[in-house]
């Protein structure tokens, strides 16, 4: 069956060498959304043989964060019939035949050559203005007699590709068109490495066929070994897979986007109080357009508009102010439910007892509090006072609210509230105006005292709604304290 013909089959293939930036979980994301509308599959391969940079915990960080952002793979533990996810360090046994295959047919050769003779051949190269290939062939020639003698006797080799030393190697990419590369520029590429280890190129094309991957979206830095692969598919006389190289994303004001420059890792982003959707759907934007003006969007909504061909081979700047203002959009979108749990567990952390508030108390704080929180870690320190009074003011609003005849303000404030029965949202407000009306104070300068001597702070939600629901005990009490304590 073509290719084009197959049921779509994607992959996300990390390396498990450090934590997963931005640019990886694009990839994923894309990958998974395909996936998904096109009602296929979406695999993990763990491309973890470059044994010299493996990390165990950059592999479990990457499970960690995959299954945070919720892209669940369809092969994998938890998933009916599952055989994976697949890791390359227990496939060595394919790489073997595989590559005997190459051997056999005259298309891939041992090579002897040790680095210090490669890095002279680049370094004659560059000083000749010669194209820099890396690799001048020496070995090409060898005997495969003589070669396995050598092996025999104790010498290491790599293996590497016949790579034609004239003509063209094209494919077609989804997004960009015809891309076509001059063979002579290509060099013998390594397929096997000295430590019988297979590289990326190698293992990745022969997974990918093996897999029957019928797509393969990864980032553009992959371009220039794609004509590489092609050779690799065309030696074994297998059709390619369909590639889409995705768009760069650049740091905010320009340049490759880096640690510095805003490219924190996904678990960073986590820490940082994000939601999993504002970054799935941040990401996806870098990119990717649904064909409309739609920014804050749902997991299904995206999955349901998504298709290749409105992804922009174009780079796209990473823009953190937006993400922050997106994430402050899905914090109003989310869940009373899930925010009262973040509430309730960072309190915990501040040993904040929550345990005498019922449900309902930590939902109507949430309802208050969504509105204004920009990051989930935002929720704990905003809710505090709902839970307990004030210890400490901050001293920037307390040098703008609070001043010579704040402490009269306060306590016309507890004498315009002491007599109020029903103690609600109204009846609060209609006594903070007729206050102001009697006394001469602005309305500004009443709530202004009095929110920062129930609060601690200068601002929060809206004071009538805020008072009503911390209870007019409550907020007397602790009123005439603040007094006595901003005295001091």
């Amino acid at each position: 069956m073509s290719i084009s013909n197959r049921p779509v089959r994607v992959r996300f293939a990390p390396s498990p060498t450090g934590y997963l930036h931005v640019g990886g979980a694009r990839t994923a994301i894309y990958n998974y959304f395909f996936a998904k509308a096109m009602k296929g599959t979406f695999y993990l391969r763990v491309e973890d043989t470059d044994r010299k940079r493996y990390n165990e915990e950059a592999l479990q960080d990457l499970f960690r964060d995959l299954k945070w952002l919720g892209l669940q793979w369809d092969e994998g533990p938890g998933c009916e019939g599952s055989v994976g996810p697949y890791f390359q360090s227990e496939r060595l046994g394919i790489y073997a035949r595989e590559i005997k295959k190459l051997l056999d047919a005259g298309d891939a050769y041992y090579c002897f050559c040790n680095e210090e003779r490669l890095q002279e051949i680049r370094l004659a190269q560059e000083q000749s203005n010669a194209p820099v290939t890396g690799y001048d062939r020496h070995c090409r020639n060898l005997s495969r007699e003589d070669a396995e003698a050598r092996i025999a006797a104790g010498e290491k080799a790599v293996i590497r590709l016949k790579v034609p030393e004239t003509g063209i190697t094209a494919f077609d990419d989804v997004i960009r068109g015809r891309i076509e590369h001059q063979n002579e520029l290509l060099d013998d590429l390594v397929l096997i490495k000295r430590d019988q280890y297979p590289t990326y190129h190698f293992a990745s094309v022969v997974d990918d066929h093996l897999m029957e991957t019928s797509h393969v979206l990864r980032g553009d830095e992959w371009i220039s070994s794609t004509p590489k692969h092609i050779l690799l598919y065309n030696a074994f006389g297998w059709e390619p897979p369909i590639f889409c190289h995705l768009p760069v994303i650049l740091a905010a004001g320009g340049g490759k986007l880096s640690k510095r420059k805003g490219a924190a890792s996904v678990g960073d982003f986590r820490d940082l109080g994000y939601l999993p959707k504002t970054l799935i759907n941040f990401l996806a934007l870098l990119g990717w357009s649904p064909g409309d003006d739609r920014e804050v969007m749902g997991i299904q909504e995206m999955i349901d508009a998504f298709s290749l061909n409105r992804i922009n081979p174009k780079a796209v700047a990473f823009d953190e102010k937006k993400l922050q203002w997106m994430n402050g959009q899905h914090i109003q979108r989310a869940d009373n439910d899930l925010l009262a749990n973040v509430i309730r567990k960072g309190l915990d952390e501040l040993k904040i007892d929550t345990s005498s508030f019922n449900a309902d108390y930590l939902l109507s704080v949430v309802g208050l509090l969504k509105p204004r929180a920009h990051f989930l870690t935002d929720l704990p320190t905003m809710a505090a006072y709902f839970f307990t009074a004030p210890t400490e003011f901050d001293e920037k609003a307390k040098k703008k609210n609070w001043g010579e005849g704040s402490r009269s303000i306060a306590q016309s404030v507890r004498n315009a509230l002491e007599p109020l029965s029903d103690f609600n949202a109204a009846t609060i407000e209609q006594a903070f105006q007729a206050l102001s009306e009697s006394s001469g104070h602005g309305l500004g300068q009443l709530v202004g005292a009095v929110r920062l001597a129930v609060s601690g702070l200068s601002g929060g939600p809206g004071l009538w709604e805020m008072f009503e629901l911390i209870g007019k005990e409550n907020v007397l009490n602790r009123i005439q304290i603040a007094e006595a304590l901003m005295e001091k």
